[in-house]
C-alpha cells in the first residue's frame, strides 16, 4: 500500500486519536485545535500514521509518532519522522526534543542524541509531556535541525 504524507485536516482528528490510543501514547493534553501541528500518512482511504511537533520558540517538542499495525515495517515511521523534522526546520525551529519509553533506538538511529532534561529549553520543559503526561523514566532525546558546527559536542547538548 502506498502512503501519502500531508498536513492533517480536521476530518483526520478521530483517526489520529484512535492511532494514538492504540499505541498507548498520551492524548489527554491534545485538543482538536492542535490539528495544525500534525502530519498524517494516508493509504487505502484511511489514516495509517501520524506525528506532531509543538513549537516553543526556536525549539519544538516532537510527539505522537504512531503507525497503524498494518502499515508497519515499510519505513513509514522513518518517513513521518523526516517529514516532521523538515516541516519544523522550514518553520524556523532550530532543534527538536522528545520523550520516549519505547523508541529510543529508533530515534538514535536517525541522529537523535540522549539529552539531559536540564538541557532542554525551559519552554519545552513546561510542556505537559515533561510536567505530567510522560513518566520520569522516559528517555529524553534531542536533535539539532541544522548542521553541526566543528568542535560542537556530539552528545547531550542540543541548545
Amino acid at each position: 500500500m502506498t502512503q501519502t504524507l500531508s498536513p492533517a485536516a480536521p476530518d483526520d482528528w478521530p483517526a489520529i486519536r484512535a492511532l494514538l490510543d492504540a499505541a498507548s501514547l498520551p492524548t489527554a493534553d491534545l485538543q482538536e485545535d492542535h490539528i495544525d501541528r500534525f502530519l498524517v500518512a494516508s493509504g487505502g482511504g484511511a489514516v495509517v500514521g501520524c506525528v506532531a511537533v509543538e513549537p516553543y520558540g526556536e525549539a519544538g517538542l516532537f510527539r505522537s509518532l504512531a503507525v497503524a499495525p498494518e502499515a508497519r515495517g515499510a519505513g513509514l515511521g522513518g518517513r513521518l519522522t523526516e517529514a516532521a523534522e523538515a516541516r519544523a526546520r522550514d518553520a524556523g525551529l532550530r532543534r527538536l526534543v522528545l520523550l520516549t519509553t519505547t523508541a529510543a533506538l529508533f530515534f538514535e538511529g536517525r541522529g537523535w542524541v540522549p539529552l539531559d532534561r536540564a538541557d532542554v529549553p525551559a519552554a519545552v520543559r513546561r510542556a505537559s509531556e515533561f510536567t505530567s503526561t510522560c513518566p520520569a523514566s522516559a528517555v529524553c532525546l534531542g536533535k539539532s535541525l541544522f548542521p553541526r558546527h566543528p568542535g560542537a559536542p556530539r552528545r547531550g547538548t542540543v541548545r
